[in-house]
């Protein structure tokens, strides 16, 4: 798993894993039905003691993301449908975000929005021009 845990000490650090790990699933980082590492592991690599990670863990167990094996320890949930209704859920949250900041340099939201679709476009990769 790719490293990456930025950690601040303004919000409860179990939270902050339990949004780090879950992004991992939604991005596909980590995938459905992938196993996910140990606790000591992860632990290590974000820099945590590994109850806080437990904690964590268990959290995305309770949401039903994250499932428990007997024989082969944690692994991500299969469901497709519920992968992808977190993931629409946080681009929303996402999007209103970006909304909100705009809204709060002065720019209407249409304009952000179109500001935001031109972005999207600029990035888009350009097809081979033939010649």
């Amino acid at each position: 798993m790719e490293t990456g845990w930025q950690l601040s000490a303004d919000r409860p650090i179990y939270l902050q894993l339990v949004e780090h790990l879950q992004l991992s699933i939604l991005s596909g980082q980590l995938p459905p039905g992938g196993r996910v590492p140990p606790v000591r592991e992860l632990a290590a690599e974000a820099g945590v003691n590994p109850n806080t990670m437990q904690r964590a863990l268990q959290d995305l167990e309770q949401s039903g993301l994250v499932q428990t094996q007997r024989t082969s320890g944690r692994t991500v949930t299969q469901d497709a449908g519920m992968i992808d209704a977190l993931r629409a859920q946080r681009a929303r949250r996402e999007v209103g975000a970006f909304l909100d900041s705009m809204t709060r340099l002065g720019m209407p939201a249409r304009a952000a929005a179109s500001l935001a679709a031109d972005e999207a476009a600029r990035r888009e990769p350009q097809p081979p021009r033939e010649g």
